[in-house]
């Protein structure tokens, strides 16, 4: 009896009691910054779903160089299909042309690793231009697992939030609320690459119905990644 009190003391004790959004985020920065990886690459198999019922599998080939370099190719890589995203621009490429520059508002390169490039002033005030209310706080579970979460008070918030696990400290879910859409997603699998760590697999929903799973393969941290790829001007094929 003794041991089992023991063990649950333990358990009860490991995670640290925080009292706001910015402790977290500062622990956070603390554990990782200057330790993270600093590229990552891997494929994908993405599924699309359309009324919880699959309508397309397909392979991804992403690359990313913290803090704000990313890159997707759609299907065979020789065929030049390929989203390059680029600080605050996105450029749509087909067929290896550029068919589409908007703003990039996608907050996702940054929550899972980019964030540990930055001063932590920026990362505060980058948390907040991305809609996150640093000033609501509370503590939940996600699938049996204890999380924080930064930007609500509670689970009827209806507020952008990050979910983090509280264990490895890296995100587990995000919710956003985007022209009186509810997009939400959700992070699993996590491996540790150098000195970070990496979801393996992804669920993403809009409005509570999912829209695409992802499944992580391949996956190569700190390796050479040539930064002609994310040029929008100049496009090159991936090797």
């Amino acid at each position: 009896m003794k041991i089992m009190l023991a063990l649950l003391f333990t358990t009860l004790c490991s995670f640290h009691k925080y009292n706001n959004s910015n402790e977290v985020l500062q622990k956070m920065y603390q554990r990782y910054a200057g330790k993270w990886m600093h590229s990552f690459t891997f494929n994908q198999t993405t599924e699309n779903y359309r009324n919880d019922s699959l309508v397309k599998t397909a392979t991804w080939y992403e690359a990313v160089v913290y803090p704000d370099k990313f890159r997707i190719d759609f299907g065979d890589k020789k065929d030049g299909n390929a989203a390059i995203f680029s600080k605050d621009s996105i450029y749509d490429f087909r067929k290896g042309k550029l068919v589409r520059t908007s703003v990039n508002d996608d907050d996702l390169t940054f929550l899972l690793g980019g964030m540990y490039f930055y001063p932590f002033d920026t990362v505060k005030a980058k948390f907040i231009a991305y809609g996150y209310d640093l000033g609501k706080y509370y503590e939940t579970t996600l699938q049996g697992k204890p999380v924080y979460v930064i930007g609500a008070n509670s689970a009827n918030d209806k507020t952008n939030q990050v979910w983090i696990d509280k264990e490895k400290l890296v995100m587990v879910k995000f919710i956003r609320y985007t022209d009186g859409q509810k997009e939400e997603g959700i992070f699993g699998g996590h491996k540790q690459f150098s000195g970070g760590w990496s979801e393996t697999s992804c669920s993403f929903y809009v409005n509570g119905k999912l829209v695409q799973k992802e499944i992580y393969h391949d996956c190569k941290a700190d390796e050479p990644v040539d930064l002609k790829i994310f040029d929008p001007y100049n496009f090159v094929l991936v090797p």
